[in-house]
């Protein structure tokens, strides 16, 4: 078998690799922005916000983005949703081409009837009830006959709890209840694709909470939820998190497995990393081998071998996405304990590999991930040789 990797020419484009749960697929994505740029131009000259973005979105997936303040998340925002133009490439928004195949009064008209905005500060209308406020986009996009919009309307109130309070003015009702509504008129039109701005950004825990729980509901119900936020601890709760620093993506292989790092330094490691395919069954590392990189999965898994006192090959670890191995290796030194291969059974393996000078140099900037990954290092040396004394095998590499 041919041992030779296939590299990619980018690194940048396995940001849209969905790690999270939805179909594979052209058709399958609800989300496609393709090699999206956006310039902005003002007396002082120009500005570039988005740097070539590449990213898929899967039908059904419950997806953050996040990144500090200037970071490009909401210009990306509205690039999905239709209110600003790219400079370049193209969005295409469950299957529809948004910029070059609408004007904007399509664009408008295709808004109201296919996605649901939520805002942080909800943007309710103040001189109308809740229940008026959730007909609005009914009467705009022309959903269900005059009379029943009124009853569709109830409904949704009574899917986010609030039917008692629907002819209640936004101001009478608490923060998170005015947050609801905005849901439920979000939902208004059935759209296939929420997209929400920090909503939760103006609530206590309590009504975060159960923002939370409905979205979760949603995607259940097949929903695709895209919800921007600051607030690190909801995206635990999403299906995929997607990081932007300085305009460009960072890859998610890259956060899953430094979590520790800082933005900047993600980005410089999705920068730096080769990006390699293997086939199913192809040998990344053997036995004995001189590691000179430090591999993170992005896609497909790959299984840990070594070798039985009989010399079969005997399968003692599996890693999928997010996990990596050669670390061992480049914090102690020495050759490959192990053989590394794609698994037969699956797909191709994508890793991102971050060669031995990037490695270390990534550990002096980092002394947090240096000391995490040297006490796991240590922790699985110790339990290799607690094995060993027992006459079984070597442990678990990788994370």
């Amino acid at each position: 078998m041919d041992q030779t990797p296939r590299q990619l020419s980018t690194v940048s484009s396995i940001s849209s690799s969905p790690l999270g749960k939805g179909g594979g697929g052209e058709g399958a994505s609800m989300i496609d922005i393709r090699n999206v740029v956006k310039i902005f131009k003002n007396a002082a000259g120009e500005f570039t916000v988005l740097k070539g973005i590449d990213l898929s979105i899967e039908r059904g997936q419950f997806v953050s983005i996040v990144g500090k303040s200037g970071s490009g998340k909401s210009t990306l925002l509205n690039m999905i949703t239709g209110i600003d133009h790219p400079t370049s490439g193209q969005v295409l928004v469950n299957g529809t081409d948004i910029y070059t195949k609408m004007d904007e009064s399509d664009r408008s008209l295709w808004r109201g009837k296919n996605l649901g905005i939520v805002f942080q500060f909800f943007q309710l209308l103040p001189m109308l009830s809740l229940l008026e406020n959730v007909m609005l986009p009914m009467d705009y996009a022309k959903i269900d006959d005059f009379d029943e919009r009124p009853k569709r309307a109830m409904g949704l109130l009574g899917l986010v709890g609030l039917e008692k309070q629907a002819h209640k003015l936004p101001l009478a009702v608490s923060t998170g209840q005015q947050q609801l509504a905005a849901i439920a008129r979000a939902l208004a039109t059935n759209p296939p694709l929420l997209v929400a701005d920090e909503p939760t950004g103006n609530l206590d825990t309590h009504s975060a909470n159960a923002i939370l729980l409905l979205f979760e509901q949603l995607v259940d119900e097949g929903k695709t939820v895209v919800m921007v936020t600051h607030d690190p601890s909801l995206t635990d709760r999403t299906d995929r998190n997607i990081i932007i620093s300085d305009g460009d993506l960072i890859d998610e292989a890259v956060a899953l497995a430094l979590p520790l790092l800082k933005h900047r330094q993600m980005l410089a490691v999705t920068k730096l990393a080769r990006r390699l395919v293997f086939d199913p069954g192809q040998l990344i590392i053997g036995r004995e081998e001189h590691v000179d990189s430090f591999f993170m999965i992005a896609r497909g898994a790959v299984e840990i071998i070594l070798q039985g006192k009989k010399h079969e090959d005997i399968s003692i670890a599996r890693l999928g996405p997010g996990q990596y191995f050669g670390e061992v290796e480049l914090l102690r030194g020495g050759k490959s304990i192990a053989s590394v291969r794609a698994v037969a059974d699956g797909g191709p393996v994508e890793l991102l590999a971050l060669q031995r000078d990037d490695f270390h140099n990534l550990l002096r900037e980092s002394p947090l991930t240096e000391e995490t990954l040297g006490q796991i290092v240590q922790r699985r040396l110790e339990e290799n040789k607690s094995m060993d004394r027992r006459g079984g095998f070597l442990g678990r590499l990788g994370k």
